[in-house]
């Protein structure tokens, strides 16, 4: 079973992959999320534990699916 700190890790990372694959601010996401500049940053450093109705508004705001946000590199790694 995948600890909570491995998952929310794995979460984070993918959030900011994304992000940056946008090449957008921790801000810009928030503010297509309808969500905090802050809250952002914590998700992206594992920080929070967030709702699915938060990871569906990242998920949309990042124009990805939310498992491509759980997803684990193919090395066994986090992310993607």
């Amino acid at each position: 079973m995948i600890s909570k700190h491995e998952i929310l890790n794995i979460f984070g990372e993918n959030v900011k992959k994304h992000r940056r694959k946008l090449e957008i601010s921790q801000e810009e996401l928030a503010d297509r999320a309808n969500l905090h500049r802050t809250y952002i940053g914590m998700i992206e450093r594992a920080e929070k534990n967030i709702t699915l109705v938060n990871m569906e508004k990242i998920a949309n705001a990042l124009e990805v699916k939310i498992p491509d946000l759980l997803k684990r590199r193919k090395n066994g790694k986090k992310g993607n």
